[in-house]
């Protein structure tokens, strides 16, 4: 693949208290032709992240159109499992006209540094406000998935609810931090909010520098099959990269990293890590927007797919 950077799209300007810094996890999602609205997370002074969203132009994503200026809903009370975060990872429209967005809730931990499980919130006007369905996740913790039950990302197809996530149930410490052990899995549903307490592993962690990855994005090939947009957790880094992945039924996956040829550049703001990556189709172009050093301190980015 071919792909030209367009450059940093967004980041806060620092003048609201919610939003200090950061916009993390970009996650796309087209409104029109004309419009693109981009949800994700700032941070406030204590680092606490709450979503919100920018609309741009479906034709120039670099054009901004409108900066919401508030949360879409706040963290949970203390002792939930949002209690310290949120990171909007998928928004899924329903066959009712709902816009179901899957988030990752942080909640700090004492033994270990933190768990992450998700929650749902939902859309009644197509986007722009949205509301918490539980104040606990529908993804929770499980014998088989204790600590991570995050990073989701659905689809509605084919009459399901069809869900790729990632989930760990073990803690190593990897260049002296500890550090959770994750990989990615798949799971339906007919409602989109009952869930199986265990999903299919369909990215393991497999090579030696490797120990979790970032949320999956998936779209469909226009041929049939899916390709899967990831990001790869790397020892000898300490820092994400960008990993790539095809499959004709969603569920069987073949890598293909060394295919998607979009890296750091040196010397800006991606300088030593691109991750989150979230494509869009929009006008019969493909874009991904993703974040660069020190989780999207700077804010997010996008490139264009010129070249297959």
């Amino acid at each position: 693949m071919k792909w030209r950077k367009l450059g940093l799209i967004y980041g806060p300007d620092g003048t609201l208290p919610w939003a200090l810094t950061h916009a993390m996890v970009p996650t796309p999602y087209r409104i029109s032709r004309e419009i693109i609205r981009i949800f994700f997370s700032s941070c406030d002074k204590h680092g606490v992240a709450r979503p919100s969203y920018i609309d741009v132009a479906g034709d120039n994503p670099t054009n901004i159109l409108y900066i919401h200026d508030r949360p879409l809903f706040d963290i949970g009370v203390p002792g939930t499992f949002d209690e310290n975060g949120i990171l909007p990872c998928s928004v899924a429209p329903t066959p009712q006209n709902q816009i179901y967005m899957y988030y990752a809730g942080f909640e700090l931990g004492t033994k270990i540094r933190y768990r992450l499980l998700t929650g749902l919130a939902i859309s009644q006007d197509g986007g722009s406000t949205f509301k918490k369905t539980h104040t606990t996740p529908i993804l929770e913790r499980t014998p088989y998935e204790l600590f991570i039950r995050g990073g989701p990302y659905c689809l509605h197809d084919a009459g399901h609810f069809k869900l790729w996530y990632v989930a760990g149930s073990r803690w190593e410490e990897i260049n002296k931090k500890s550090s959770p052990i994750y990989d990615i899995r798949y799971a339906e549903s007919n409602d989109g909010i009952h869930w199986p307490s265990e999903g299919k592993t369909v990215i393991p962690v497999s090579k030696p520098d490797e120990y979790g990855f970032g949320r999956p994005c998936i779209i469909k090939k226009p041929g049939g099959g899916y390709r899967m947009f990831y990001s790869i957790r790397r020892r000898s880094l300490g820092a994400y990269r960008l990993g790539y992945a095809e499959s004709r039924d969603g569920i069987q996956w073949e890598r293909l990293d060394e295919k998607l040829n979009l890296d750091i550049t040196p010397g800006s703001f991606d300088s030593d890590t691109i991750t989150y990556a979230a494509p869009l189709e929009i006008n019969g172009k493909l874009y991904l927007f993703y974040n660069g050093n020190n989780f999207g301190e700077s804010g997010f980015a996008a490139a264009i797919l010129e070249d297959e």
